[in-house]
């Protein structure tokens, strides 16, 4: 760890000597709920370090289809992207997004090796899991009784998406963790998922932000809620919220950073990734899990627990299959949407 972080600080004094740019790096991130977080955290230190000016917005939804109507023509000048692996994946292939330059950004063997692909390099571990109000219920609920309201009455929450929800249902319904995406390939399992989601609809609120899965719960009108755990982290640990976290059979998938194809800041942009990609800087995320290599190392074991990324709690989660929603996300999506309009 010193002497990464020696070379770290020798890059960035070199980073500092570059000549001036003449436009802002675009940083584009996907939720309002976490760009303060990843404000404070990546942008202002990077730009204190580097005097590279920074423009970061959250300003897209993390779908396939609108990355491709704004990389195609790209007239907002989008340099470097957090972006999910799925959209990831589709924008390497189709060429709008650039081959990373390993050598550049820190090398390889500095990260987790799912953190590493042709187009993208890992910015952290994100989850879904149940959340619920401890002061309310002091039991420590999983999926089956989030869905059995007579047993445990009250309003549940759930994110307005077939991701994860879907999954969420035949893991109520006693589906195997590893059976999950194999029912989902089928007609079979995509039916009993719906069956299942009818059955909890009266009792269902939908979220569509991270922000709004917290305040459902915050403000009572759920008992419990699927949401991402960092932002009920944030929730706990900033504004003394008392929200407890199943992590049994919470998803995990790892959000990537990638630059645009043509970006006209590339050298900067890979400035971005290398300092994005330092360990001390990826321990001080709050709620997520660092996937550079030597994070833990810096933080006490009360701050790893509550990781995402803590081994503990890295196990007992369900990684999400991006190749599934990559093949059949499109047309569950069209299926879900479809039965929340009848």
């Amino acid at each position: 760890m010193p002497f990464r972080s020696l070379i770290a600080a020798l890059l960035l004094l070199a980073f500092m000597a570059l000549p001036a740019r003449a436009g802002d790096l675009f940083v584009v991130f996907r939720d309002a709920s976490t760009e303060a977080a990843l404000r404070s955290v990546y942008v202002r230190p990077f730009t204190g370090a580097t005097a590279i000016p920074v423009r970061a917005e959250q300003v897209w939804d993390g779908r396939v289809a609108t990355l491709r109507i704004q990389l195609k023509a790209n007239e907002a000048g989008w340099d470097v992207i957090l972006t999910t692996a799925t959209a990831l994946a589709m924008g390497c292939e189709e060429g709008l997004l650039e081959k990373l330059d390993w050598a550049a950004i820190g090398g390889k063997e500095h990260y987790l090796p799912q953190a590493v692909s042709d187009c993208g390099v890992g910015a952290f571990i994100a989850a879904n899991v149940l959340a619920w109000d401890r002061e309310k219920l002091l039991a420590t609920p999983g999926w089956s009784e989030f869905w059995d309201v007579t047993k445990v009455p009250g309003k549940r929450g759930l994110a307005r998406n077939a991701r994860g929800t879907l999954e969420f249902a035949l893991l109520a319904d006693g589906a195997a963790p590893g059976d999950i995406y194999k029912l989902l390939r089928t007609n079979d399992g995509v039916e009993r998922a719906f069956r299942r989601l009818e059955q909890l609809r009266p009792f269902i609120v939908w979220w569509e932000t991270e922000a709004e899965a917290a305040r459902l719960l915050g403000s009572g009108e759920v008992l419990m809620t699927s949401a991402p755990y960092a932002q009920i982290a944030v929730e706990n640990q900033r504004n003394g919220q008392k929200f407890g976290v199943q992590w049994v059979n919470g998803l995990a998938r790892i959000q990537h950073w990638a630059i645009a194809k043509g970006s006209p800041n590339l050298r900067p942009a890979q400035q971005f990734l290398y300092f994005a990609g330092t360990s001390a800087i990826q321990a001080r995320l709050p709620g997520y899990g660092g996937v550079a290599r030597g994070v833990a190392d810096l933080l006490s074991p009360e701050e790893q627990a509550v990781l995402v990324s803590a081994p503990a709690n890295l196990a007992t989660l369900l990684a999400v299959d991006e190749g599934f929603w990559r093949e059949y996300g499109e047309k569950l999506d069209l299926r879900f949407v479809t039965w929340l309009e009848r």
